[in-house]
């Protein structure tokens, strides 16, 4: 994360070394000189130190939230089997004759009468002989996206127990999942888990460019590359070597991570979701719209109940964990939707009349476009439920990575700071040298100010905290030619 000199040039400075001059040729004098880099290397010798700066300082700045997210993320992985720990009473019930199942009609009474003056929004019924029926209902007072849930024992038709629920999660993890989201601020708290977001792919790009770069540079062999030193080397040496090797090896799923992320975050989510919908790669739904030749289909008539709609959805071909809604108005169907989110999804859903029992329309899984199908599996697989408990374990590894990546790179910056003549540490680590973007050739540098301006747009919490970063360099380096020049001056 914090790779704060050499990144790429392990061992060749000290430290409380200064920094070695650069290669080039100045093509004017003073602090704003442009400097074209000649020698080995060529653009990449000229872009090499500007990366190292930008590497230097997204680490230690937007590191802190990089840490978070991972140990937040950390924990959340364990939710489903403390959800299943703690709610075991009011998710199972003991497995019966499937002939003594009450009508699901009954159950969803049941819930009702749990929850008074609760708006019936959706019923899980149950996925398995020992899973209890779920039936959320919507009450005044609660957030967005929460519910009251009740679980009806399929069985006895009687409630086990009412809780207050997030979508399809309990109570454990729907705390667990906003901690990560949040930290439990509100629409504020998402801005921390965004800036993660936004910056986690370009510390992870940033790192694999200087390390793979440095050592093309130095025709090291492969094995240099892909293992960590392990003897040899000074103490900083073996840290950048750790710190780089691990971060190769968690590049993809990192990456995977920050895109995921993203698809939902506030800002970046809404820009990506307006892009999926030009690109026609939205999340369809089902069509709910009654035909217009039902002589029902605007009121009147008897309602089949629920038992027959999900006997139709069952007989149209759908099975697993199914979500059964209500009509939303006069006038629509039920919808009933596959919930299955491991491999392979399955998430066909169709819409039943709410007055003949019959399938009036349907949605495969396989006809969403593929950008949909992407979002739906990269987010699952971000959640954790797409491969399982094997899904859970690979997120479980990339968390502790990413930690363990990030104190290295603070460690690496605390290993270059500065000391006194006794040995004793002055300051925190320095930063790389400053004035790296002036010795940027100009055709090197204006695409790269395009494509950043673009993705600032975009991806805001990148943007700014950027601006940020310029900023802050500028200043100092403003401080810095006042102090010479008065030094100078008198």
């Amino acid at each position: 994360m914090a790779a704060s000199d050499t990144a790429l040039d392990p061992g060749t400075r000290e430290r409380g070394a200064p920094d070695p001059a650069p290669r080039s040729t100045a093509t004017g004098s003073g602090s704003g000189t442009r400097e074209t880099v000649r020698g080995p290397g060529g653009r990449w010798a000229a872009v090499r130190p500007l990366l190292r700066r930008l590497h230097f300082y997204a680490g230690v700045l937007v590191g802190p939230f990089l840490l978070v997210a991972a140990t937040t993320g950390l924990v959340y992985t364990a939710s489903p089997q403390i959800e299943g720990i703690v709610y075991r009473h009011e998710l199972h019930v003991a497995a019966r004759n499937p002939a003594q199942v009450v009508p699901l009609a009954r159950q969803v009474a049941a819930g009702e009468a749990a929850v008074p003056g609760g708006t019936l929004q959706s019923v899980d019924p149950p996925a398995g002989p020992t899973d209890t029926t779920r039936v959320l209902l919507g009450t005044p007072g609660l957030p967005d996206g929460y519910s009251r849930t009740a679980f009806v024992d399929p069985y006895t038709g009687k409630v086990r127990g009412v809780l207050t629920t997030y979508g399809q999660w309990l109570p454990v993890r729907a705390w667990l999942d906003t901690l990560h989201r949040t930290l439990h601020l509100g629409a504020f708290g998402r801005n921390y888990s965004e800036l993660a977001a936004s910056w986690l792919w370009v510390e992870v790009l940033g790192g694999l460019a200087l390390w793979l770069g440095a050592r093309r540079r130095k025709g090291e062999r492969l094995r240099r590359t892909v293992l960590p030193r392990v003897r040899g080397g000074a103490g900083r040496r073996r840290t950048l070597s750790w710190h780089a090797v691990a971060g190769l090896g968690l590049s993809a799923g990192l990456l995977g991570l920050s895109a995921t992320g993203l698809t939902w975050s506030d800002h970046a989510g809404a820009s990506i979701g307006a892009l999926q919908a030009r690109l026609k790669g939205g999340s369809p739904s089902v069509s709910t719209v009654l035909p217009a030749a039902d002589p029902v289909a605007h009121g009147g008539g008897r309602s089949v109940g629920i038992g027959t709609v999900v006997a139709s959805a069952h007989r149209a071909g759908l099975g697993g964990p199914l979500v059964v809604t209500p009509p939303a108005a006069p006038g629509t169907a039920w919808t009933v939707k596959e919930n299955t989110r491991h491999w392979p999804e399955r998430q066909d859903s169709v819409a039943v009349d709410p007055h003949t029992g019959k399938v009036t329309a349907r949605l495969r899984f396989a006809d969403y476009p593929v950008l949909a199908k992407l979002t739906r599996w990269g987010i699952d697989a971000h959640m954790g439920l797409l491969f399982g408990l094997a899904n859970q374990i690979v997120l479980a590894l990339l968390a502790v990575g990413l930690i363990a990546v990030a104190l290295l790179g603070y460690r690496m910056w605390w290993l270059r700071r500065p000391t006194r003549r006794d040995g004793s540490a002055r300051l925190p680590g320095r930063a790389p040298a400053r004035g790296a973007w002036r010795r940027v050739p100009g055709r090197v540098l204006a695409p790269a100010l395009l494509v950043a301006a673009v993705l600032g747009y975009y991806l805001p919490l990148l943007g700014l905290p950027l601006l940020v970063f310029l900023g802050v360099d500028l200043a100092v380096g403003a401080l810095i030619r006042r102090r010479f020049v008065t030094g100078v001056s008198r």
